[in-house]
């Protein structure tokens, strides 16, 4: 049982039952947990309250969790689970490109929900997650701090996501060298997979938005054909 009842998570969900038993083994399980019955009323929360992560169903009547996460994260790099019907691969797909960390098909076993949260959490940026004193790389008009885990254009932070910011410390802490896609699944917690291989793809395509100035044709966050992905810092 987690001991880090500081960790506020959000839950998002139509269905109140599902709402209930969520809310309920989450706190059992050590966290701070705040429910929502709707888009509308998440919206309200985050005005007011800092979370930690969002637990969020796609399918809710009105604004559904797709069209939520893709709002929020224009806004908050806070972490995001997406929860699917089974079946919804287009969903989840369309969802990691909304800027979702990851997502959960239902029916799920609440063990396998606590182990998704926890592998996000633990790839959530750290203060503490470089030491060695200020170092930058340079990637054309847009520079990364490696020890603050931070992506900067000029005098603008730009946001990254959990996922982003994890595969922008891995990629900094061996500039230059390629890391396979294998290495990214297992470095980011996830379990290995034709759709987790792919949903790292989808990942590595957005952070190329924030990085090149044309993701099409990349010049800092580099494919190697047969390797992997690479960061080319100038």
């Amino acid at each position: 049982m987690s001991t880090e009842t500081d960790i506020h998570l959000l839950i998002v969900d139509d269905d109140e039952r599902i709402r209930g038993l969520l809310q309920k083994f989450l706190v059992r399980s050590g966290f701070l947990v705040t429910a929502a019955r709707d888009a509308a009323h998440a919206r309200r929360l985050l005005a007011g309250l800092d979370f930690d992560l969002i637990v969020l169903d796609v399918m809710m009547p009105g604004e559904d969790g797709i069209s939520l996460t893709r709002a929020l994260r224009a806004q908050l790099p806070t972490p995001i689970l997406l929860l699917t019907a089974r079946g919804e691969t287009g969903s989840r797909i369309e969802g990691l490109e909304a800027g979702a960390d990851d997502y959960l098909a239902k029916p799920f076993e609440p063990k396998e929900l606590l182990l998704r949260i926890n592998a996000i959490l633990r790839r959530a940026p750290s203060p503490k997650a470089a030491e060695s004193g200020p170092k930058v790389l340079n990637l054309g008009p847009v520079r990364y701090e490696v020890d603050r885990g931070e992506l900067w254009r000029g005098n603008e932070q730009v946001r990254l996501t959990a996922t982003e910011a994890a595969l922008m410390r891995i990629f900094a802490a061996q500039p230059g060298a390629a890391v396979s896609r294998e290495k990214l699944v297992s470095d980011l917690g996830r379990d290995d997979g034709q759709a987790t291989a792919r949903a790292v793809d989808v990942q590595i395509t957005r952070l190329r938005r924030k990085i090149e100035a044309d993701s099409r044709q990349p010049r800092y966050l580099q494919t190697v054909r047969g390797s992997g992905y690479m960061l080319a810092p100038d």
